[in-house]
């Protein structure tokens, strides 16, 4: 049955979502909830539960819409919900200790942002006389419960680094307010005392069971693939990767190793640091012009490369600081900006690390010109609301898990979008986009294997750094990454082998593929065939 979809529905999903979440409303532009913290005291995953089951019970009595939008939006809430009621039941936020440091952290941070000017000095000012309550609510939860190691060093971390931050640096911001002096030393010895009061909580195991990664993996990413089979086809390919590197390499050069290659292109960079961010422009700009009938980029949404501001240098050295955010979809303005990582104390170490080839496949590529920059622009003008908002970077991860094989999917398919232009990469940085590709599988592994019980946490580190060929100075954060978010990892390799299996069933052009794949915002990779197939723009 199709028809009479109620669009009250998607006001009523989000004023339920955003009252528990209202963190991530900042960061999608959505009014109302800049003063305010996640409530976290005892009792309110009932309240959140009973919401839930109320959302939940209208959803399914829905008829099947008769638009795309429409089925999008329905589609999306019935999979947010389930997945909410999942993680109450089987892994709740209140008991991860770098939930209330994460929250804790972009409260703030996210009304300081560029997205957010002119800054609301009245809302920074109550989220941070707000802050000591709700990191009591967080100690009063995990007093003595058993909590995995990497969560607590992650949440000890990032206190010490917004206490700092809430002393000093804050009052770089070009929004400083003396009358947040008191309330910003009060949330610093807050975060101070939540950290203390980690210390000495029993270890666990973070696996989150094969029946909770499959129902993820389910009603999340819309995959049909069971947890064993997605690793078997990663298994697979990274199997089959490494032979390929190796059969690239010597090709290029048979007297080095890919490894040594890769290693090389770290040497060709600019000559002083102070041209790094006009790179990063000049490889934006080439990537603009090298999608020329591929993908119509975002030009008339701009995109500005500036080095990271005074304020946050410190901070964001340890917190989920991202250098593209999603411009907020309810005030995204005319343009967004791309903070450049500022030299340090070792220029040398810092060019190496700014090169060409990291340059333009990751900074001018995956997060700027046709990818996620252009990704999020296409996504705001999608017919389904709550598409527009998905995608959305968020405190720890982006704001509707739903989101993840589209959005990861395409910036990493982006990167190897511009091999079909000839000459946009040079036969090295092919051997480096191919290593991406092989850790992307190597991911899809750990995230299943880790969870399913198979791997311990060991295993998972000596796999990145003995097999996968992850920095070892990487490992450590990338384990506890996977072991927090489940689901996650996986997201980005099996989004690009989705989105290649769509292309080569589509029945047109090329750039019209890619566009119209876009154009439905931030959905499942998965959904938007279903729609492309309902439109019989794809072949079976």
């Amino acid at each position: 049955m199709t028809g009479g979809f109620d669009p009250g529905l998607v006001d009523g999903f989000l004023a339920h979502h955003l009252a528990f979440r209202p963190v991530d409303a900042t960061f999608m532009g959505i009014d109302g909830h800049d003063d305010q913290l996640p409530p976290a005291a005892t009792g309110t995953e009932a309240a959140e539960r009973t919401g839930l089951e109320a959302l939940q019970e209208r959803l399914a009595a829905q008829p099947e819409p008769s638009s795309p939008g429409d089925r999008l939006d329905l589609r999306l809430m019935r999979s947010e919900v389930a997945i909410a009621r999942a993680g109450l039941d089987h892994r709740p936020r209140f008991l991860n200790p770098a939930w209330y440091t994460g929250e804790a952290a972009f409260a703030v941070i996210g009304l300081l942002l560029p997205q957010s000017q002119p800054t609301r000095g009245a809302a920074v000012a109550a989220r941070l006389a707000a802050l000591p309550d709700f990191l009591a609510d967080g100690r009063a939860r995990l007093s003595g419960a058993a909590t995995p190691r990497g969560w607590v060093d992650r949440a000890q971390r990032e206190a010490a680094a917004v206490a700092g931050f809430l002393r000093g640096d804050i009052r770089l911001h070009p929004g400083w307010s003396e009358g947040w002096s008191a309330p910003a030393e009060a949330a610093a010895r807050a975060l101070d005392d939540f950290s203390a009061a980690l210390a000495g909580l029993p270890d666990r195991d973070p696996a989150c069971g094969e029946a909770y990664l499959a129902l993820l993996m389910r009603e999340a990413h819309g995959l049909v693939l069971s947890p064993a089979e997605a690793a078997r086809r990663a298994q697979d390919a990274f199997d089959r990767m490494g032979g390929e590197l190796e059969e690239m390499a010597a090709r290029i050069d048979p007297a080095r190793s890919w490894q040594q290659q890769v290693e090389a292109l770290s040497g060709i960079h600019p000559a002083a640091p102070e041209e790094v961010p006009a790179r990063y422009r000049h490889w934006h700009d080439a990537a603009v012009r090298a999608a020329e009938g591929l993908v119509t980029p975002a030009t008339e949404y701009g995109l500005s490369y500036r080095p990271l501001a005074p304020e946050f240098r410190t901070v964001a050295r340890d917190l989920y600081f991202l250098f593209y955010r999603s411009p907020p979809a309810g005030r995204p303005g005319d343009g967004s900006v791309y903070w450049v990582t500022p030299p340090g104390g070792d220029p040398a170490a810092y060019l190496r690390g700014q090169n060409d080839a990291l340059v333009k496949a990751v900074h001018a590529v995956h997060h700027g010109s046709i990818g996620h920059h252009t990704q999020n622009a296409r996504a705001r003008r999608a017919a389904s609301r709550l598409a527009r908002l998905g995608g959305t970077d968020c405190a720890a991860g982006i704001a509707f898990l739903s989101a993840g094989t589209m959005v990861e999917g395409w910036a990493c398919y982006a990167e190897d979008l511009l091999l079909e232009t000839p000459g946009f990469y040079t036969p090295g940085e092919v051997l480096l986009l191919k290593q991406f590709e092989r850790r992307n599988a190597a991911s899809v592994l750990v995230d299943i294997r880790l969870h399913t019980g198979e791997w311990t946490l060991e295993q998972a580190r000596r796999f990145y750094r003995d097999e996968a060929g992850f920095a070892a100075a990487r490992v450590d954060g990338e384990v506890t990454r996977n072991s927090i978010f489940p689901g996650t990892r996986l997201m980005y390799w099996l989004g690009v082998e989705a989105i290649k299996d769509l292309r080569s069933r589509w029945r047109g052009g090329m750039q019209a593929f890619h566009d119209t794949l876009l154009g439905h915002g931030h959905v499942p990779v998965a959904w938007a065939e279903d729609e492309m197939r309902r439109a019989g723009q794809i072949a079976g």
